[in-house]
């Protein structure tokens, strides 16, 4: 989903128990995936979030 300023919303899904806990937006000249340590409120400690559409 594209809004106004060229951004696409992404959800991030934590590695370990695979819930859907962060949503950003992304530019849309970036092709990589996107990979953030953060806190998982299911697991209850800092855990990998990758990108997922």
């Amino acid at each position: 989903m594209k809004n106004k300023k060229g951004k696409n919303k992404v959800v991030l899904v934590c590695s370990e128990c695979f819930s859907r806990n962060y949503a950003i937006n992304k530019s849309s000249g970036v092709n990589e995936n996107l990979q953030f340590k953060k806190y998982c409120k299911n697991c209850n400690k800092m855990t990998i979030h990758k990108e997922t559409k």
